[in-house]
């Protein structure tokens, strides 16, 4: 196994990505490791990558570029994707709005890229997770360990006894199946961060949330890579939920306090 202090990093714009250990629920750990998917343009990289991943019980899948990612999601979708934003000829951004189309998985970026701005994009992409390089592999390995815990199929902490749909202004939230419909009964696409949040929200109507209290309680001790990961993920809401993201009328803005989901709330 590598020494704890590797440090993995790509050359020429390109970035690295490794380790994983958790599987998505209790069963799957018993019986078969979690399946991830590298992404990454330099073969060494992806091997590096891949050997680590396997000594510590993980199936692998190496790739050389999104769109054999994108083909290998009809197939074998993986538990989570460590995605290189440097691939040559592709937008990796664009890689992942794709992705997020359709695939709830694990969404990990990695990349060479450190403003702020970039990693504000990749979590407006759906990125659960930025990393940049160099990193170390120890500390990619518990990023990673607490995506696949926070993508757990098991709704978030506190949900276990809530009532299983949930109306509000329209929409129909479904906490067991994990699901928003809008009025006409369509299903609306959420990452799980956004959905936990929601969640949150639902469970606390006409009630100002604190950043705080949203990161606490959607991503319990992992909470918060960055400082702006709620308001990020709150304006993606907004672009799917209001009539008009420039005026809200379900989430606000508290001034100096949080956030409030204004309507009232009912069970379905």
């Amino acid at each position: 196994m590598p020494r704890a202090s590797l440090q993995c990093a790509g050359s020429g714009g390109q970035a690295a990505a490794c380790n994983v250990s958790a599987a998505i629920n209790v069963a799957q750990e018993a019986t078969a490791p979690a399946h991830i998917a590298v992404v990454d343009d330099e073969a060494e990289i992806r091997q590096l990558l891949a050997g680590y991943l396997q000594a510590n019980g993980y199936r692998v899948t190496q790739l050389h570029s999104g769109a054999a990612l994108l083909a290998m999601l009809r197939d074998d979708a993986p538990a989570l994707v460590l995605l290189d934003l440097g691939l040559p000829g592709e937008d990796g951004f664009d890689i992942a709005r794709r992705l997020r189309e359709t695939y709830r998985g694990g969404l990990v970026i990695v990349s060479g890229r450190g403003d702020s701005i970039d990693k504000v994009v990749g979590l407006e992409v759906g990125a659960d997770d930025y990393v940049t390089k160099p990193f170390e592999l120890r500390e990619l390995l518990a990023r990673i360990k607490a995506v696949l815990r926070r993508i757990a199929p098991a709704p978030p902490a506190g949900l276990q006894e809530a009532r299983q749909r949930l109306r509000f202004a329209g929409w129909v939230l479904d906490i067991g199946a994990r699901r928003l419909s809008d009025a006409a009964g369509g299903d609306v696409a959420l990452t799980r961060g956004e959905f936990d949040l929601l969640c949150t929200f639902a469970l606390n109507p006409g009630r100002v949330l604190s950043r705080d209290f949203l990161l606490e309680a959607t991503r319990g001790r992992e909470a918060g890579p960055f400082d702006r990961t709620i308001d990020v993920q709150v304006g993606r809401l907004r672009k799917k939920l209001e009539a008009d993201v420039a005026v809200p009328q379900l989430i606000k803005s508290v001034r100096g306090a949080g956030y409030i989901l204004v309507p009232a709330v009912s069970g379905a």
